[in-house]
């Protein structure tokens, strides 16, 4: 027979389930509430978080946008403090130039051509007039005879001809085509056998020169273009160098700038002229492996501003396209604004 509960076991039971389950509800309040609190902490730090990086955002969106602007804007006070300078680039022309060698002739020989030439000159100028008297004289009493006439005709043909060779072996020392035309008495003769100026004998490769030079420009062996700083003029045609292939030209130089025998860089203009804007080699500096220069563009403000250097002249190079005439270049402490620019305190390459 099952036992039967009573009603007071009953109503005992019920009791302590209700305890247990208020026992457990309040065990677990607190643990909800501290969890309710990390919630709120941690939405605050991200909070923060998101407002700090907004905030880092702006910063570098500001450094970017200075960065970004286009060239080094200066005020007065520093464009005096970095030494910056500039200068309107000017207009030139540039022309393609062949490359050639030349050699300060000796004046010695020069001059022993031109004393030949002269007494060559003499003695003929003396055998003609003499056949000339003797001829006058034909017929009268005072006339020479036959033989001492014909004497006279023989010498006069003799010198003659020593002129002319000694003309001819002058082709060798000037060319056949000298500007003063053969005259031995022209003062560019009697300089060159003086020793006041000199005359230089230039070749070029073949294929390098079509037409005679107005004019050629000559430095030592082994300068670059720009470093040429003589200009030799006039320029005519020489006989070929037997030990050089290539086309030859004679042109005179001032003495004092070089030395008799000495070899020489020349350069030939060619090709058409190039209209551009001079930037001068102090402007010019090099980062990245290429040449840039600054331009001011508005007042204060310098851009960066790469140029070829493939045409270059006395002074500096030509550019066509980078650089017009007139814009205003950096011509000093294009360094200082390379590396104000870059952010870097090293030197530039």
């Amino acid at each position: 027979m099952k036992p039967v509960m009573k009603t007071t076991d009953i109503l005992l039971a019920t009791s302590l389930l209700a305890a247990c389950l208020i026992l457990a509800a309040c065990g677990k309040g607190p643990d909800a509430g501290a969890g309710v609190g990390a919630v709120g902490e941690v939405r605050a730090a991200e909070a923060d978080d998101k407002g700090a990086a907004a905030e880092k955002g702006e910063d570098q969106k500001g450094a970017g946008g200075e960065k970004d602007k286009e060239g080094v804007a200066l005020t007065p006070e520093q464009v005096e403090k970095l030494g910056v300078t500039t200068q309107p680039a000017q207009s030139v022309e540039y022309r393609a130039e062949a490359s050639g060698y030349g050699v300060v002739l000796d004046h010695q020989g020069i001059a022993q051509a031109v004393a030949d030439l002269q007494t060559a000159q003499a003695t003929a100028q003396l055998s003609k007039t003499s056949l000339e008297r003797a001829r006058g004289l034909h017929g009268t009493p005072g006339a020479l005879s036959a033989d001492l006439e014909q004497t006279a005709e023989q010498k006069m043909a003799i010198d003659s001809a020593a002129l002319t060779l000694t003309t001819e072996k002058l082709s060798s020392t000037w060319g056949m085509s000298p500007p003063w035309k053969g005259n031995a008495h022209d003062p560019r003769v009697q300089a060159l056998a003086r020793g006041d100026m000199q005359l230089v004998r230039v070749t070029f490769p073949l294929g390098s020169v079509s037409d005679t030079p107005d004019e050629l420009y000559a430095g030592r062996v082994g300068s670059s273009r720009p470093d040429a700083t003589t200009t030799l003029r006039p320029v005519w045609r020489a006989p070929a160098d037997a030990s050089i292939p290539g086309r030859s030209y004679f042109t005179l130089a001032r003495a004092g700038t070089t030395a008799e025998g000495e070899r020489l860089q020349v350069w030939a203009p060619t090709g058409k002229p190039t209209p551009g804007a001079l930037v001068p080699t102090a402007a010019i500096v090099l980062s990245g492996g290429k040449y840039w220069c600054y331009v001011e563009r508005t007042p204060g403000t310098f851009v960066r501003t790469g140029i070829d250097l493939s045409r270059p002249i006395s002074g500096g190079y030509v550019v066509t396209d980078e650089v017009k005439p007139g814009d205003k270049i950096a011509i000093t402490a294009a360094g200082q604004l390379l590396a104000k620019e870059t952010g870097s305190t090293e030197e530039p390459d």
